[in-house]
Formats: C-alpha cells, structure tokens, sequence
C-alpha cells in the first residue's frame, strides 16, 4: 500500500509541474536560510560548553556602590585570588588570568601572538588537554611554556617540539622559555583564545613583581571553581569579612563621597557569574548579566521563515485542491477512506519537504563559506549535526508536514462524495485560517522591513556621528616589532621626515577603534581630591598625539616640546574637567601618590576613545614618549592617503622585516567596531527580503484561490458593464485590508523591540513613526504588485470564458 501510496504521488507532483517547483522552491529558500541561520545560533549558544567543570566554574567580579551608581570591576588585584581561597570557605580552585599579545622569536622567526599569564590550577579548571609533554602542571616550573598546537606549527613546523626553547618579548621585557607542553587547539567556540601560556609570574615587573602585596592595582581577571554542593549566592554571603578586612578604606570612601550602600548595607560585594554565560556577558546596574538576545533572535528569523514557508504551502495547497475535487469524489465512490485520502495527501506533502530539505542541504553547504565570510562566523556544519540537533530538526520536519501538509490533506478527505464530484470547496467561517494566515505573514514581513529600516539609521547614525577626532587621514598600526617603542617611533619619525604626505607622527599606549591586532585594553586610575576620590581613564600619549588626531582643545594647550615641565603635565578631556568640579581646571594639579603630582595644562573637548555605545567618561593623557607606547599614528594628506599608506608599510618594513604590518586608517578602526551592528542589518535585511520573497509566493496563491472560485462572478460584473479597474478593486480590497491589519499588529511589536533594543547605544537615534508607516507602505506596495498579476488578468479576461466555466 505504502509503495502505491508512493508512486501516485510522484504521479501527481510530475502532472502539475509548476505547483511542485514553486512548492519545493519556497521551501528549499526557507531551509536553506533557516538552517545557515540555526548554524550561527546554535554555534554562539555553545559556546564554553565543552569544559568538564562548565557547571562550577565562576569569574570574580565586584559590585561597587559609588556616587554616581553602582558600578562592576572585573578587574582584580595579585594578591586577590590566594586570599580569596585561603580566607573564604568554598573555593575549590582558583586561577588568575591575564591576556596579552606577546612577540614570540625563535631563530630568524618573530611572530606577534597571543599569550595567557595564569596560575597552575587553570589547566584543571578549564579542559583544554594537553596532547604531548608534560600533562600535570604544564607551567608549574616559571622557565616553562605550554603552546597550542597552531602555534607549534607556526613556530617550528612540527608540533613535536617539546623541549626546544623560544624567546618570548612582552611588555619591553624579554625572556627565555622551555617548551615544556602542548595543548590541543582551542575550540572555535571558546571565550578563551591563547597561543602560549605562562606562569602568572613571568608577567613584566610592573604588572606583576610591583604589586605583589598591592590591593590597590588590579590588572587581571580571576576565575574558580566552586565546592560542589556550595550556590554562588551562599559563596556571596561569605564573602563580607573578606571584602571588610581587604577594602575597608576603599568602602571608608565611596561613603564618604556619597555613595549610597545596596540592599544588604555594603557598599562593594564580591559576586559570581558563571563561566559558561561569560560570552553573553552584559553589565547593567553594578551586574553582570546573560544576554542571549542575539542568538535567540537569530533563532527566531529562522523558525518565522520555515513559518512563512509552511503557510505558503498551506495557502497553495489549497489553491490547488480544487482541480483535485473530482478525483476525490471518484476515490470516495470506488471505496476509499478518509484515512486512504489523507495518507495520499500527506505523503505527498512529504515527498515535497523531504526533497525540499535535500536540495536546502545541499544549498546551505555551497553557501557556508560565503555565509561565513558575510557575517564573520566560524559557524558550520558541526554545531547542528549532533544526536540532539539531529532528532530536534526530525521532530521538526515531522512537526511541519502534520501541520502544513495535514491541514490541506484533511480539508479535502473531508469532502463529501456529491460535493466533490461536483467539484466545489466550501471555506468555512468565512475563510478566516486564510485571513490570519495572510495576516502572519505580512506582521512578519512588516516587522523585519521596520528592523532593517532602524538597525540600518542607527548603523549609518553611527558611522556618520562626529567622533571628535580626525578618521580620515590617520594610519595607525601596532608597534609589534623587536625593537623598543621608543627606537621605532624615533626611526619612523627618520624615516618618514621630509615627506610631503607625511603631515605629523604620534603614538599612544592604546588604540583608537578596533586595530588589526584586535587588540584593545582599558586603563583607569583613582585619586583623591579635595577629600574626595575622582575615576579616571589613562592614556600614556607622545608629542603631537592632539595634534595629529585633531581633537579640538577647549582651554590651555597641548604638550609642548618646548616645555621641559611637561613631563609632569597632563591634559585631560570635558567630562574629567567637570569631575574636578573647578570653575577653571586650567593648573588644578592632580596627586597619584607615587607617581607624581601632576599638573592641568590642557582641556580638550569629549571625544569618542571607547566604543560608540558608551557614554564618554573621563580621561587623562599623560606626555610619556619613552614608555611602552604600542601603536603608531601617522597623519597624512588627503590628497595623497593610498601612496602615503604604501609609504608607512615600507617604512615599517625596513625598520621591522620580520613583524607584520597592521596598518589602517581609523575610519577602517571605526568600522571595525561596528561589526556587531553590520552583521544585524545585514542579517535582518536578508530575512526580510527572503520574508517579502515567501509572502510574495503565497499571496500570488491565495490570489489564485480567490480567481478561481470567483471567476463566473468576474465573468457577470463584466457583462452588465464593471470596469477592470472596479474588478481589481474587488478582488484586492479584501487582501489590502489584511496588510492593513498586519500593520497594525507588527507596529507596536516591532516599536517596543526597537526600542529595547535601542537602550544599548549611548549614541542613538530617535525613533520615529515614519520608519513604521514606511515599512507598512512597503508592504502595501508589494501586496498590490503582487495580487495585480493574477486579479487584472482576470478582470480583463474574456468574459464568455468565465461564464463557461462551472
């Protein structure tokens, strides 16, 4: 029975050739996009979960009660971590972290890689194995390094290197090293990136030997794993008598200045957010906290447009049923069962989404590099090809073809013998599964037509947003070479003295946007003044730096080679200058103990040095030209930026011939940073085109559906004398209202979205009820395309035909 079932069919998906293409063709696009979609979700919601003690491993952080709010540090002091698990109960295992770039050199290679500080429990905290070498403590021994496999290859070409040595330079520090490990690759889907780690110990003086025993400088991120049995709340509450004894004249302060205690009365806690949640981290009123929004939003495109799919299907089965009415009838009055017609129907159903989901497959594999590319994913075939995703996605499908492919094949088995033979369907309840299903479909559309229209002002807003300083005309590039900061800068300088394009050269020890290294860090000091404690972001700037950025100066001046004073100088921005609360910042002086007091000879006026959904907060630049700088900037001439840049790497390269050249231009910097949001639109803009493409499919099919049952009315209103365009009229109206109510409902959905969504950005634009109503004419606009095909054709149909026709 199963094979007759299966040969009719085919028979009868081969007869209607153009129905089964257009089918299979909406459902192949739909699974396509929805399973390249699933791929990065599923790939971003697994990431961290291969760890063995995924579900008790924490990172510290504190929740600091200042003046202006609670506040989260991630960041923690040396001697925080063995205090931590000698003085409070619970602590299983801890580790501190530091992530740095480092300068690898063995024999005539110098390779810039990336390399973790950390203590010896890390490697049973975290499962990442190690394959060959010495598997229990790897760096237990400080002249010990462990390395990636990746990184053996780059290195030596060979992964079997255990034993040999290298030099490592970091921080203008250089030290030799014993291979002493290697570790497997780290997983694509790891928070934890690194090529080399180290002893926490092996650290540069200054971030490590000079603040051992210091509470005051935190540098680092620490990470544990809890006793079983023990909650991270309960391990909270212990932590009070720690926090006491360890921060006392810190909490003394944020009172004093004002701030106000949580709930519990303290003014700093120690708190836990689990590690697995660590790539989803988000901090919002002096907490860390998951969002998964991302993902699930991803998600949720994909699934609205299987759901676009399936009601196509549904519509135009429907459509079609009616040139199936009469075998029906003769199958009913041969003998056959609602159960026979139903199967009959389904299995033909199934025979479309499985061929469907085949050919999607296939699709989606030609696609994946491309995909991968367009939205800067490591995403593949792996994330969804596990048991569970396997038997979720059957599930799935079988989910689909009773819902989209039952309802059709139950309307028709349900037909009577003399209806069907007759070969006329009665829609009930005044076709209103129709109705809602036109009004799904078009809410959808609607609603990612208004996200597209928002994530696209908001990206351009951004990207055209005075940032304050100079995008344009400026290459910068990390000082990665063997040579000290200051030597390369001077040789650069030498190099490129004498250039006509070559307008001002700088450096600084951070970088403005997102660099090619990728590489970015955050520094920020407190002091007191005038009793009370100010915050302050750091930047250790060269001669010309405001100069060559173009940042505009309010008040005072700049760094002056001409000043030998200025070495004790600082120029800070607006909003430090209003943390002083002076009338005149202007030679107010600023004392940070061993440092050094210093002295305000400059205001310059906010400008963007954080990434753009940050509000601007204050900042200092000190004038510190031999320190460890690491990035280059170099203005140019506008009229000769392309030669110029050539002219940079060259001069780059022979300074440094073994270390690579990470040039761009800022601008390049800025974009860099708005990846996130690129990859958004561009996402949503797909979905909804794919979304306007699959409705498109569908209402051309209810359009059939209503000419074909309403052709002899058309046919009676053309011979007592209605113009086409009163036909037309007629036969879209209905349609047109339905969008009208779509609109209606996806509007305030996708307001509120957009509007949460718009909370993230300090920088952002204003919603306004024209992105909606536009979306709502767009779509409009395409229903009226799309029903004018099949309705004005009717309407100027001959109308002796339509009379015909029974």
């Amino acid at each position: 029975m199963i094979k007759n079932y299966f040969k009719i069919a085919l028979r009868n998906l081969w007869k209607d050739k153009t129905f089964t293409f257009l089918n299979i063709l909406g459902i192949t696009v739909a699974f396509s996009v929805a399973i390249l979609l699933s791929m990065y979700a599923l790939f971003e919601l697994s990431y961290d979960d291969f760890h063995e003690n995924n579900n008790s491993i924490y990172q510290v952080y504190s929740t600091e009660q200042l003046p202006d709010g609670p506040e989260v540090s991630t960041s923690k002091s040396v001697p925080f971590a063995d205090a931590l698990q000698e003085e409070v109960p619970g602590v299983k295992k801890i580790t501190r972290f530091n992530g740095k770039g480092v300068l690898v050199i063995s024999e005539d290679k110098e390779l810039r890689m990336t390399a973790a500080y950390v203590d010896p429990d890390f490697f049973s905290i975290f499962s990442f194995p190690v394959v060959e070498g010495k598997k229990v403590n790897p760096i237990g021994e400080k002249s010990g390094v462990a390395i990636s496999e990746y990184a053996a290859n780059r290195i030596f070409g060979s992964s079997d290197v255990v034993g040999k040595s290298i030099t490592v330079i970091t921080e203008g520090e250089e030290r030799p090293f014993t291979i002493s490990a290697i570790v497997a690759d780290m997983p694509n889907n790891s928070s934890i990136q690194f090529d080399l780690a180290l002893n926490f110990t092996n650290q540069a003086d200054f971030s490590y030997a000079d603040n051992v025993g210091r509470w005051d400088k935190e540098n680092h991120e620490v990470y544990m794993q809890l006793n079983s049995g023990l909650s991270p709340q309960e391990f909270e509450q212990t932590t009070n008598t720690f926090t006491n004894n360890h921060y006392k004249g810190e909490m003394a302060r944020f009172k004093r200045d004002g701030a106000q205690p949580d709930a519990s009365g303290n003014f700093k806690q120690i708190r836990l957010f689990p590690f697995k949640d660590v790539h989803f981290a988000s901090e919002r009123d002096g907490n860390i906290t998951a969002k998964r929004m991302w993902p699930y939003m991803v998600l949720g495109i994909s699934l609205l447009i299987i759901l676009i799919a399936g009601v196509n299907f549904v519509n135009m089965s429907i459509a079609k049923s009616a040139q199936r009415l009469r075998e029906v009838g003769m199958r009913k009055t041969l003998g056959a069962g609602k159960s026979q017609l139903f199967f009959q129907f389904w299995g033909e159903s199934i025979l479309v989404f499985l061929a469907s989901v085949g050919l999607a497959t296939l699709v989606a594999g030609a696609l994946l590099e491309l995909f991968q590319t367009l939205f800067q994913t490591r995403a593949n075939f792996s994330s969804v090809t596990n048991t569970e995703m396997i038997l979720g996605l059957f599930l799935c499908l079988l989910i689909i073809t009773l819902v989209a492919g039952g309802y059709p094949a139950l309307l028709l088995s349900r037909l009577g013998t003399i209806q069907a033979l007759k070969g006329k369907i009665e829609m009930s309840g005044k076709n209103r599964l129709r109705d809602g299903l036109i009004v799904i479909q078009f809410g959808i559309a609607i609603l990612l037509i208004s996200g597209t229209l928002v994530l696209n002002n908001q990206l351009e807003f951004m990207r055209s947003k005075d940032l304050g300083f100079n995008k344009d005309q400026v290459v910068a590039f990390a000082l990665n070479g063997k040579r000290e900061d200051a030597q390369a800068m001077q040789l650069i300088r030498d190099e490129l003295s004498g250039d006509l394009g070559i307008i001002s050269i700088t450096a600084s020890n951070n970088i403005l946007g997102l660099g090619k290294d990728g590489s970015r860090s955050t520094s920020v000091v407190g002091f007191e003044y005038k009793g009370r404690e100010v915050l302050t972001n750091i930047l250790m700037v060269d001669y010309d730096y405001i100069e060559t950025l173009g940042l505009d100066l309010s008040r005072g001046r700049s760094f002056d080679r001409n000043f030998a004073t200025d070495s004790l100088a600082v120029v800070i921005n607006e909003t430090m200058a209003s943390q002083l609360q002076e009338e005149s910042a202007l030679n107010t002086k600023i004392d940070l103990e061993e440092s050094g007091s210093f002295n305000v000879v400059g205001v310059i006026r906010d400008y963007h040095f954080q990434d753009l959904d940050k509000e601007i907060e204050p900042l200092t630049l000190f004038l510190k030209p031999n320190w460890n700088m690491r990035y280059a900037y170099v203005k140019v001439a506008p009229q000769n930026a392309v030669s110029s840049f050539e002219k940079i790497e060259a001069a780059w390269k022979k300074i440094e011939p073994n270390a690579t050249f990470t040039g761009s231009f800022l601008d390049e910097n800025i974009e860099r940073t708005l990846r996130r949001e690129r990859t958004m639109t561009t996402l949503i803009t797909s979905g909804s085109v794919i979304a306007i493409i699959l409705s498109c499919i569908g209402l051309f099919a209810m359009s059939m559906l209503l000419v074909s049952q309403r052709r002899k009315e058309i046919g009676i209103r053309k011979v007592i004398g209605a113009s086409v365009g009163k036909i037309t009229l007629l036969l879209t109206s209905d349609f047109l209202k339905l969008v009208g109510i779509a609109f209606l409902i996806a509007t305030p959905i996708s307001w509120y979205l957009s509007s949460t969504w718009l909370e993230n950005y300090a920088l952002r634009i204003d919603l306004s009820l024209w992105v909606f109503i536009s979306a709502g004419i767009i779509a409009l606009l395409i229903a009226i395309v799309t029903i004018s095909f099949k309705t004005i054709n009717a309407a100027t149909a001959n109308p002796v035909k339509s009379l015909k026709t029974e």
